[in-house]
């Protein structure tokens, strides 16, 4: 097929790459635009686009898809088929009818449920044991469109969204080759999907961080897994804020939410089911990332100390 690829950060990278290394040509390249990263802000330009600029690819990154330029760079390509992941806009009817089988998106999480922003640290975030990947046809919706092909995985019980974001992007590469050879025969069987189901996974923001310590152990751990790299669940210790990067669920038994009761070599911490999570990574504001081993060599924290007070 002759296909145009819209992606911008790393997650569409394997999906990219699968592409180029396939019986499929791909035309041109469609991203956000570079933009200022870090203390200096210097200009980056986002991964997609490094990524086929290595390959000699045209890289387009128009400020809106709505304007006649880039539908008639789209229409002058004549794709087959235009591939949508994680590219970050919305795309207009006249893009959606560009192509002989349309925009086919990647998605990481079982449509209907966590449409959105945020599918994979919400699945994380809610402690889901299953999720995977959906290949969809586009349509004017968020996330609304005819399931073509899924692909399902396991949730590890500490498994963090980076590390589930990362494999999902593979996953999602060697789905989407899939569904291509699918359309080329005519297998795919386009499901509608079931609005009663359907559940939406809002962005993820800072106000997330806080770690409510009377919830259960598991949602405690779970908030530390999802909110994994940022913007990282938090607590408050000794009247200090810090970051909480790895816990793991704990065999012991307290009283009190957020209470200490373990300090020899880790933190371990009471939640409100009277169950207890280890701390095993933390970060103190303007320090570094620590194993817990570390961080009690320069910060004294007591059995019986409450943590998010």
């Amino acid at each position: 097929m002759k296909l145009i690829f819209m992606g911008t950060p790393d997650f569409a990278v394997p999906c990219l790459n699968k592409l180029i290394k396939s019986k499929h040509e791909v035309l041109a390249v469609f991203s956000r635009q570079d933009k200022p990263v870090g203390r200096k802000q210097v200009l980056t330009a986002p991964p997609v686009k490094i990524c086929a600029q290595k390959h000699n690819i045209p890289v387009y990154q128009p400020e809106s898809l709505k304007n006649s330029n880039a539908l008639d760079i789209i229409c002058g390509c004549n794709p087959d088929a235009i591939i949508v992941v994680a590219y970050g806009k919305i795309l207009p009817e006249s893009v959606l009818n560009a192509a002989k089988y349309g925009c086919i998106n990647v998605h990481a999480s079982l449509l209907p449920k966590y449409r959105g922003a945020a599918p994979v640290q919400w699945s994380v975030l809610n402690g889901d044991k299953e999720t995977g990947v959906t290949i969809m046809q586009m349509d004017e919706g968020i996330d609304t469109g005819d399931i073509l092909f899924v692909q399902k995985t396991p949730v590890g019980i500490n498994e963090t969204s980076e590390e589930l974001f990362e494999r999902l992007s593979f996953i999602g590469a060697d789905a989407l080759l899939t569904t291509l050879e699918m359309l080329e025969n005519d297998k795919v069987f386009p499901i509608k999907q079931n609005d009663d189901f359907a559940c939406y996974a809002k962005k993820i923001t800072r106000e997330l961080s806080p770690i409510d310590w009377n919830s259960s152990a598991f949602d405690v751990h779970n908030k530390v897994r999802g909110l994994q790299t940022w913007p990282c669940a938090s607590t408050v210790i000794n009247g200090k804020t810090v970051k909480i990067h790895k816990t793991a669920l704990s065999d012991k038994i307290g009283n009190k939410a957020g209470e200490v009761v373990d300090n020899k070599n880790i933190l371990t911490v009471c939640c409100g089911d009277g169950k207890c999570v280890d701390i095993l990574e933390l970060q103190a504001n303007g320090k570094k990332r620590m194993d817990t081993t570390s961080f009690l060599l320069g910060n004294n924290v007591e059995i019986s100390d409450v943590f998010g007070e």
